[in-house]
């Protein structure tokens, strides 16, 4: 098991109230940082790339989606392992962003806090 005290994560949601409850249910474990856009998940990827280690997206948000923010991501921090969060159904996008490996997985709202943190768990013990 891997102490969860050195993987931070960041949480991007456009939404307040989901940024404030995944927060809250994940602070006990974890550091997390939030963002509120793509935009804003880039800034704060740059000022703590050297802590982040997980990146958790919701899908739906104005200016850039969940995976349009995580392809622009991956492009400089590639050694992050990426997820989305949809409160809707899995589209074509994020297949194909599955099966391109862009994002190692999604869940969907509301989430299950277990599950996500059993998938960060199993992510980072994957070799390579």
């Amino acid at each position: 098991m891997i102490d969860t005290k050195e993987i931070a994560i960041l949480y991007v949601d456009d939404e307040e109230v989901n940024l404030f409850l995944f927060k809250t249910n994940f602070e006990a474990n974890y550091p997390v940082y939030t963002a509120t856009s793509g935009e804003e998940g880039l800034v704060e990827l740059e000022k703590h790339s050297d802590k982040i280690i997980v990146v958790i997206s919701d899908m739906r948000m104005p200016g850039m989606n969940g995976v349009e923010f995580i392809r622009k991501a991956r492009e400089t921090h590639d050694n992050i392992v990426y997820f989305i969060l949809t409160g809707y159904a899995c589209n074509d996008e994020i297949e194909e962003a599955l099966d391109e490996r862009v994002i190692h997985q999604w869940f969907s709202k509301p989430f299950d806090m277990q599950r996500i943190e059993d998938a960060i768990q199993e992510a980072l013990m994957e070799p390579g």
